[in-house]
């Protein structure tokens, strides 16, 4: 039994919470500080995200890998918008660059807001997950065929493809609610990652994905997205917890934003926003957070001391997850207390539990 901890290179260190140090999309200072602060605090990899109005998320990864030297890149990334085969070789190159450290995590769709500003403004749901089926296929072609191959269908036209440079091991991460979207998870996806849900929900997610992947013969990971929010007491945890959803609303209030009536577009925010109903789940699962924003992305925690969280997430190890993805609101300053409080526990208890496992089976 492992775990993989992934942590978050934001663009800069702005959050729900808190407004950036500097007025800037793209701050390269806080960028390399939070990559060597998460290769210090034994990250295994961090997730460098993707937006229609953001930064270039290879060209960052390409960046805080230079500067690193064992941390992993999760590149975010959107199909649809380049070839297929160009993105191969351009995520091939980052890896054998980087020394075997990337990881791909697809994002197929988003509001169709976001989807128009990079020109796609035609494409429904269920197209846009067989769009990244096929895409996908292409791309795990062009990182392994010996010899060039031809590619005939609904969306993409190849005609002797063939990428001289092969990634070292990259992985697929891929996430999505949807039928659709657990139909292309079973064929394609090497780690399929879920929001902070209820153990229950998580579960049954995780049965899912299983059963589809079954039918391919794969049998994929599983990760959890997590906003932690720890301190030395349960008492002080759930006080900072409830700074956050203030602070959270504050914010909210003053830009304009809504606080309910939320109407999600993608079938995992509405998931989400329905554990959300309740503002505790569970033993330490905490949705304040995305009630208020309408289950925007990862925005679940969970709160307590790093002893009674680490023993959270062990219950989510239990049903499945071998992977957590876990970033703050206070994102570099929690990043350096994840590392020092919270990661250490969660390996040494798994550690603790795979001894008994071999004591047991011995």
């Amino acid at each position: 039994m492992s775990v993989k901890f992934i942590g978050y290179i934001g663009f800069n260190n702005g959050s729900e919470t808190q407004s950036a140090v500097r007025s800037r999309a793209l701050d390269k200072d806080y960028v390399e500080a939070a990559a060597k602060a998460q290769e210090k605090g034994g990250f295994d990899r961090v997730l460098i995200p993707f937006g229609s109005n953001s930064p270039e998320s290879q060209i960052v990864a390409a960046h805080a890998a230079a500067i690193t030297s064992t941390l992993g890149f999760l590149v975010a990334h959107r199909p649809g918008f380049t070839q297929p085969t160009v993105a191969a070789r351009q995520l091939a190159t980052l890896d054998q660059l980087s020394g075997g450290r990337v990881a791909v995590h697809i994002i197929t769709g988003g509001a169709d807001a976001e989807m128009a500003r990079d020109g796609d403004t035609r494409s429904v749901k269920a197209e846009r997950y067989a769009r990244t089926d096929e895409y996908l296929t292409i791309l795990r072609q062009e990182w392994t065929a010996a010899q060039p191959f031809d590619h005939q269908g609904k969306f993409y036209d190849v005609k002797q493809a063939f990428s001289a440079v092969k990634p070292d091991n990259l992985p697929v991460f891929f996430g999505g609610s949807s039928p659709e979207a657990i139909d292309v998870a079973g064929r394609h996806a090497d780690v399929y990652a879920l929001w902070g849900e209820t153990l229950e929900s998580v579960q049954d997610s995780v049965r899912q994905v299983r059963r589809s992947a079954a039918r391919y013969g794969r049998n994929p990971g599983f990760s959890l997205s997590l906003r932690p929010v720890i301190a030395d007491t349960e008492e002080a945890a759930w006080k900072r917890a409830a700074e956050i959803e203030e602070q959270v609303r504050e914010n909210r209030t003053a830009a304009g934003l809504p606080l309910t009536d939320h109407r999600p577009a993608n079938a995992g925010s509405l998931r989400l926003l329905e554990t959300a109903s309740a503002n505790r789940q569970d033993k330490r699962l905490w949705t304040g957070v995305a009630a208020l924003t309408g289950a925007a992305g990862n925005s679940t925690g969970l709160v307590g001391t790093p002893e009674q969280v680490a023993d959270a997430m062990l219950d989510y190890v239990d049903i499945g997850i071998d992977h957590f993805l876990i970033r703050g609101f206070d994102p570099l300053a929690d990043s350096i207390l994840y590392g020092r409080e919270l990661l250490p526990i969660v390996r040494r208890k798994v550690a603790e539990r795979t001894q008994a496992d071999l004591a047991l089976a011995g």
